[in-house]
This record gives structure tokens, sequence and C-alpha cells, in this order.
């Protein structure tokens, strides 16, 4: 009933300082998927889906957090789950990837593993869902570069933010059929993304979710642009205050 995609990159600062980010972008025919399937940290990221188990993704996520590796934490938490069978859980963590997909999964499931990437879907039209959405995440990935986007993320000749090219990796499976419940027209979408690296200012634009409609992809790309507008909009209002850490820096603003 849903595809998603995990994603780890590394990535430099201008200031020669090491990081990881990592994503999760999903969308589905029922409301409401941003509070079931993503998980995400600045060590990983987890989704789980199918007969969803969020215990599946909390827990993964906190074992990852504590150091085991993502194959490990998620194929433990599988060997005690009696519904292992009809879950689908993948993720990545910064060494490695882990995807499974239960026997019971409706057709068609299935996932496929990337560099530094997952990819899985179930209820879906067709293969084709699965390898768009990871060819199309293949081609803008910017794994072990540098990344500028400190302040508006429309500046520059750098990459697209993770957010956005998650968001572009769904749509690309989307127009490739998506999910094939059809008769289900209420659906969403939700992409987050967290990284190693802090901010005066937290980048808006990526933890976004589109909860109920009947076009999720399109409107959380939507979503996405109206929220780079709004980070704009508090850099050129309240960067000094939230670098002072005090309103009074933006009284006169």
């Amino acid at each position: 009933m849903t595809f998603s995609i995990c994603v780890h990159e590394s990535y430099t600062t201008p200031d020669s300082k090491e990081h990881e980010r990592f994503g999760v972008a999903v969308t589905t025919r029922l409301p409401g998927v941003g509070t079931l399937c993503p998980f995400v940290s600045e060590n990983g990221a987890v989704a789980t889906q199918s007969l969803v188990n969020i215990d599946l993704g909390r827990t993964g996520i906190e074992y990852i957090d504590d150091g085991l590796s993502v194959g490990d934490a998620l194929e433990s938490l599988l060997n005690t789950d009696d519904g292992a069978p009809q879950r689908q859980l993948h993720g990545v963590d910064a060494e490695e990837t882990f995807a499974f997909s239960g026997a019971e999964c409706g057709d068609w499931f299935g996932y496929q593993e990337g560099e530094h990437f997952t990819v899985a879907g179930n209820l879906l039209t067709g293969e084709a869902v699965i390898e768009e959405t990871a060819a199309a995440y293949a081609d803008a990935a910017v794994h072990e570069t540098e990344d500028q986007t400190d302040g508006s993320p429309r500046e520059g000749d750098g990459s697209a933010p993770l957010a956005k090219r998650l968001i572009n990796a769904l749509a690309a499976g989307h127009e490739q059929g998506g999910d094939k419940r059809e008769e289900l027209t209420v659906q969403s979408a939700a992409v987050v993304v967290e990284s190693t690296e802090s901010h005066d200012v937290t980048k808006l634009y990526n933890d976004l979710r589109v909860d109920a409609t009947e076009t999720p992809v399109a409107d959380l790309q939507e979503t996405y642009e109206l929220a780079v507008d709004g980070y704009e909009a508090t850099l050129e209002r309240y960067a000094e205050a939230y670098e002072q850490d005090s309103l009074d820096e933006a009284a006169e603003s």
C-alpha cells in the first residue's frame, strides 16, 4: 500500500567539517502516512510499511542510535515479530543498507538496494515504480560532496537539498502508477531529513507532511516550495535573533 525511499549521504561544509544526513520519503493511498512510516535520526533512516508496525521503525532507530548496524537492528526486531511475513521494512545507516519484504505482502511488492539507499513498496502497479524511484534518486545523489546550502537552498550552483531530491524521486515512482488501489482516493505523503550539522535556524523544509489529499506527491512538492519561502523569510527577519538566542535582535524587524 506504500512505496518509500531511505537515503544516507555524507558531505562536508565550507568550513571542512564532515557530516552525515539521512532521509525518508513515502507516499500511500491512505491518510497520515507521515505518522506511521518514516523514522529518521542523525544516525540512520528506517521505513516500516505493508501491515505497519510502528515499533519496528521507532525501536529500529533507537537501536541504530545505540550503535547497532541497521541490519542487526532490523533483523533482531523481525526475528521477534510474529507478523513479520506481512511486514516490509528497510533502511540505512552510515555504513550499510537493509531491506526486507515478507512473503505475505500484497502484490506487486519488492525492494531495491543501491549505494547508500533503499527503495521498497507493496500493492504497487508494478516493479517500474521501485525502479524509477531508485533511478531518479541515483541520478541526483550527492554522496561525499561539499554542501553550501546554509542560506537559501535556491542560491548557488550546488545540488538541491535532500528533501527536494527525495520528493522528486517519489514523483518519478508515482508517474509509473504508484499504489494500485485507485478506489482509495484519500492519500498522503511525507519527507523527513536529519543531519549531524547544527543550524541557527531550523531548516523548515526538512520535515513535511501532506496528511489527506487526492494529489499527495504534487501537494508535497508545493508544500516544499512554500516551506522554502518560509525559511527564506525567517532567515531574512530572524537570523540574527536566532544567532544571539534573543528576540531583542528582531525587535525592530
